[in-house]
């Protein structure tokens, strides 16, 4: 009973980090786009640094969203690959 399993384990390994590579990749080409009342851009950060903000300092994270949204500031997420793209998702604090 010698048989491995090492190529299926080895396989799916590699699916996972070829599919944290894909996110990684993504985090970095999209950006969260915070801008004021007169359409200045108040912060922009890479949505990957975001996250690691959101996990570092999950409190301040909200806090800052909360002024940003009280603020009549608008949060964006901008895909920077493509020239002119329109944001993905957007939240609006008039609406809010």
């Amino acid at each position: 009973m010698s048989e491995s399993n090492a190529e299926p384990t080895r396989s799916a390994v590699d699916s996972v980090f070829g599919a944290v590579r894909g996110l990684v990749d993504e985090g970095i080409n999209r950006r969260v786009v915070v801008r004021d009342s007169k359409d200045d851009v108040v912060l922009e950060v890479p949505v990957a640094l975001g996250l690691v903000a959101a996990l570092a300092a999950p409190v301040a994270t909200t806090i800052g969203a909360g002024v940003a949204l009280v603020g009549k500031c608008d949060i964006k997420l901008e895909d920077r690959r493509k020239p002119g793209s329109q944001p993905a998702t957007t939240v609006d604090a008039e609406r809010v």
